[in-house]
């Protein structure tokens, strides 16, 4: 089945590590991009998996590089996790491996932090990870508690190099105690369907955008969208070689994605 036309992909939703920058440094052409589909009268919605920090931290980092997204126009994994703690589950009292940043996210979604006799465990990208958190968290695991985690990225790319991610404190979890997490941010397509609620999209005007083949990609195939690939984060063209699904469009980066659609909207 051919891949929807460019020109008829009117909601976007918008990796940000790996495809508009990359740490601190902005990825060429980002602005751009962005200020293109403003124009040319499309919604996007910048998703992320890294819950470190909230939307207002990531709209003003967002905007100190020149592009336009307002606290309403992200979606965090961290914001993710917390309605659906607050939303659809019976668990209120949390122990928490996360930054103060998403501990405060998760108290204004009116969950109580509690390390003594928790619901459930909350495993976050946690950049204030200790042994003691790690520790605590493997006496919750083998007793039974529930077990959610934002995220399942192995690393966060930097500007200095890939970095452990949620993914890969899971990992250790699971070496300790045998069990994994549910698992909120992409490849969830609940995460896509709150996305997609949020901007008013519909799964044939919709595409992902993004840099890893395990979360935007397959986040893309699981809700039933546009799939498209950037190689200026974590992918690289050799890991779609054998692939039994490969993603509906691949650019070098959002520069090219943004000459195609500037192409697709003029023919």
């Amino acid at each position: 089945m051919p891949p929807v036309p460019l020109s008829n992909l009117r909601h976007l939703f918008l990796d940000m590590d790996g495809t508009v920058y990359l740490g601190s440094r902005l990825i060429p052409g980002a602005p751009e991009f962005v200020a293109y589909l403003r124009e040319s009268g499309r919604r996007y919605l910048f998703f992320t998996n890294n819950p470190s920090a909230d939307a207002a931290q990531y709209s003003a980092k967002l905007a100190g590089m020149g592009i336009d997204a307002g606290p309403d126009n992200i979606l965090t994994a961290g914001e993710a996790t917390a309605r659906y703690l607050a939303g659809d589950t019976p668990y209120r009292k949390v122990y928490v491996l996360g930054t103060p940043s998403f501990e405060e996210e998760l108290c204004a979604a009116g969950l109580v932090l509690d390390g003594d006799s928790p619901d459930a465990v909350v495993l976050a990208f946690d950049k204030t990870l200790t042994y003691g958190k790690l520790e605590r968290a493997c006496l919750l695991l083998r007793a039974g508690i529930p077990y959610i985690a934002t995220n399942p990225d192995k690393v966060c790319p930097t500007d200095y190099g890939p970095i452990p991610d949620c993914g890969s404190m899971a990992a250790l979890l699971f070496e300790a105690t045998g069990r994994r997490p549910k698992v909120i941010g992409k490849p969830n397509p609940e995460m896509i369907a709150m996305g997609m609620q949020k901007i008013g999209a519909r799964a044939g005007t919709s595409a992902m955008v993004g840099d890893r083949l395990y979360t935007d990609m397959q986040m893309a195939y699981n809700a039933g969208i546009a799939s498209i690939l950037v190689l200026s984060g974590e992918s690289a063209p050799g890991d779609l070689e054998g692939m039994a699904r490969r993603p509906d469009f691949v650019f070098e980066s959002v520069r090219g994605l943004h000459a195609a659609l500037v192409e697709a909207d003029r023919a």
